[in-house]
């Protein structure tokens, strides 16, 4: 019996797919094989040491102390993907905001109120300060090709515009997934050169932290619209200001407010709505249990933040997965413990990521007491566990 502990409320589209047979769920339960959350703040929780994997049912991962986790041997999933096109449905919201200058005009038009048959003419008079262009035809720059940002520009070329991206990482998948419509930018610095609207798509790192600052903003065409539903700190607030204030920028929407923007007449500021749809909450969470069962039942990872997706068909009846640090010689003295109790391999798998490595091992028959000891007492490996069926 699997125990899985869950930190905030998951959709039951996704914990029903836990077989109540063979898994226990509780947001109170003792010693979890697994822990599965949405915004639960981590860092401070001691977490047992019976955890074998954690599921975050969004993209970010800022609230799991993943560091921490990896030096355990803890597998941390996240849902890269699940709300995607929840996120795209907004940025094309704010595309239409930033240009249509609708959400000043409905303030405005609610101060008629009581105007009783004089709104009519009120509204014909008042309306040409809310005038604003039509998207059709206009310059869309995409900078980051991820499930995101391709779904934003498809469709916003199916929307008329001409739509330019960038991402010098943009995996095989992402490609085929785009639109033949969208044009490869030759440089960053080209599109956001060209672009009548730029939309940003992503990670947060220290190379891109403040991307978009005083240097940045003098190349941009005078009155571009920037759009942010990334990360809030791609973006420098001060220089952002003043870019506002001098009419290079025309305005910003972004996902992320802050105190200071919010008092800027040019910023629409969104309550971090993005990935807020039920249809999100319900992908997220389907994926990030059957990541976790996949993980939990068989040992393969996949959308793993910390360790390399691996992934292997069960070919006998018991399997040893371990993780180690990727350093030379690992999968011999592995494959030497194996040799010496007499335990013939099956089939396996080994994938890296950065410093740290993954191994799959099925093997034929059992695997004899103290095999399991001996492996995890190799240097450099820090988790290892037997799997059977």
């Amino acid at each position: 019996m699997y125990k899985i502990q869950t930190l905030n409320k998951i959709s039951p589209i996704g914990l029903d797919l836990f077989p109540r047979d063979s898994y226990e769920i509780a947001s109170e339960i003792v010693n979890p094989d697994a822990v599965v959350l949405r915004s639960f703040a981590m860092h401070e929780m001691e977490i047992p040491a019976s955890v074998k994997s954690v599921a975050r049912a969004g993209a970010g991962v800022n609230n799991i102390p993943v560091d921490k986790y990896t030096a355990k041997g803890i597998v941390v999933f996240n849902t890269p993907g699940a709300n995607a096109n929840g996120v795209k449905e907004l940025v094309l919201a704010g595309l239409l905001l930033s240009s249509r200058r609708l959400v000043p005009g409905i303030e405005w038009a609610k101060t008629l109120i009581g105007k009783g048959d004089e709104v009519g003419k009120l509204v014909e008079k008042g309306k040409s300060e809310f005038a604003g262009p039509e998207i059709k035809g206009k310059r869309l720059g995409v900078i980051g090709l991820g499930a995101i940002g391709v779904m934003v520009a498809n469709d916003a070329t199916a929307l008329g515009m001409e739509v330019t991206g960038y991402d010098p990482f943009i995996s095989v998948d992402a490609a085929w997934r785009l639109s033949q419509n969208v044009k490869q930018a030759k440089s960053q610095e080209a599109l956001i050169a060209e672009s009548d609207y730029i939309t940003v798509h992503v990670p947060l790192t220290d190379k891109t932290k403040g991307m978009f600052n005083k240097e940045r903003f003098a190349t941009m065409k005078r009155g571009a619209r920037l759009l942010n539903f990334a990360r809030g700190d791609l973006v420098n607030n001060a220089d952002l200001t003043a870019a506002l204030a001098d009419g290079t920028l025309d305005a910003y929407v972004t996902d992320f407010p802050t105190e200071d923007l919010l008092k800027l007449d040019k910023v629409i500021a969104f309550p971090h709505l993005g990935a807020s749809t039920p249809e999100a909450e319900d992908n997220c969470a389907v994926m990030a249990v059957l990541q976790t069962r996949g993980f939990l039942e068989g040992g393969n990872i996949k959308n793993s933040v910390n360790f390399p997706d691996c992934e292997l068909d069960f070919r006998s009846k018991a399997r040893i997965v371990i993780a180690n640090k990727n350093i030379p010689n690992m999968v011999g003295q592995i494959t030497g413990v194996l040799a010496a109790e007499k335990i013939n391999i099956a089939d396996m798998l080994n994938k890296h990521k950065g410093e740290l490595a993954y191994n799959i091992i099925d093997v034929d028959g059992g695997i004899p007491d103290g095999a399991l000891d001996k492996i995890r007492g190799i240097e450099g490996v820090i988790m290892a566990r037997i799997i059977t069926r």
